[in-house]
């Protein structure tokens, strides 16, 4: 999965140098918060950046889930900048949170899960320092980060108005999730066939899964599939996905759209044509994502 997704971003990146020159620091939309801690895990720190726009604040802020291939080292932000995720956002007035939720063999996939809930109760505590309102706070990601962000939006964690710290105070609610091409379903990964254990061991437990039963591995691979933990909810989902995606196949979103509609959600797919995992015109659709956006946050 990483070493395909590496090459069409690589592909993606020549295509950007051939059509565009490097934009100066001066010239973006938005300054930029390196490796800011979020929180702590064991002694080590928890790391998002921040994306201001210098012009046209608009008080919403999108939480970037950064992992591809559950890896979420600083060669996914550059991804996302190339993708022009940021630049796209920021010029609309968004402030954007590139949150890495951390990478598999140090977590397993339910500490990133936490980890990205812990990040959008920072960003919820911190809000009025970032100049956004913490209820109007939409979530994005590709690949796995849009599994991490798809499952915490589907398994919220209500906040407790007596607790000491003031972060456990804030809920886990976001108003809206766009994902790009989420995997949603380990047990039924393509036509039937259960994701490789080469995939699930590390991501389901630290050190791997042979000493797992397969009931174990089973359950495990069930309560990290978003497709099993959809229940009735009121944020709205859009997923967009290539219908030549071979990474990650397409009814993995056409599924997940299903269950949340079945479930009385609303849920939409937007299909690529011809889009792999990524493609080259990727930025189009984050456009419209963006424009998505806009529609689920107006007053």
């Amino acid at each position: 999965m990483n070493r395909a997704f590496r090459y069409l971003l690589a592909s993606l990146l020549l295509a950007l140098e051939l059509t565009t020159p490097l934009e100066a620091q001066e010239d973006l939309p938005y300054t930029h918060v390196k490796d800011l801690i979020y929180g702590e895990i064991h002694g080590t720190g928890l790391l998002m950046d921040v994306f201001s726009p210098k012009e046209k604040k608009r008080g919403l802020g999108i939480i970037d889930v950064v992992s591809g291939a559950w890896s979420s080292d600083r060669g996914k932000i550059r991804d996302h900048t190339l993708s022009q995720m940021f630049t796209i956002y920021c010029s609309r007035g968004y402030t954007v949170f590139a949150v890495r939720p951390g990478s598999k063999g140090r977590y397993t996939v339910f500490d990133m899960d936490r980890n990205v809930k812990t990040a959008v109760r920072f960003i919820k505590e911190h809000a009025t320092e970032y100049g956004i309102d913490p209820n109007r706070l939409v979530m994005t990601g590709a690949s796995a980060g849009a599994h991490l962000a798809t499952l915490a939006a589907l398994t919220v964690d209500s906040g407790n108005p007596n607790a000491k710290a003031a972060a456990q105070r804030f809920d886990t609610s976001v108003k809206a999730v766009g994902v790009f091409f989420p995997p949603t379903d380990f047990l039924d990964w393509d036509q039937g066939k259960r994701a490789e254990m080469s995939l699930l061991g590390p991501l389901l437990f630290l050190g791997g899964a042979s000493n797992q039963s397969e009931d174990e591995i089973l359950a495990k691979a069930r309560e990290a599939s978003p497709l099993h933990r959809v229940t009735k909810t009121s944020v709205p989902f859009l997923l967009i996905h290539g219908d030549a995606d071979r990474v990650v196949p397409i009814s993995h979103s056409q599924k997940l759209v299903e269950a949340i509609k079945k479930s009385g959600g609303s849920a939409d797919l937007m299909v690529k044509a011809g889009g792999g995992h990524p493609w080259l015109t990727i930025p189009e659709e984050v456009r419209k994502l963006a424009d998505w956006f806009d529609k689920q946050l107006e007053p």
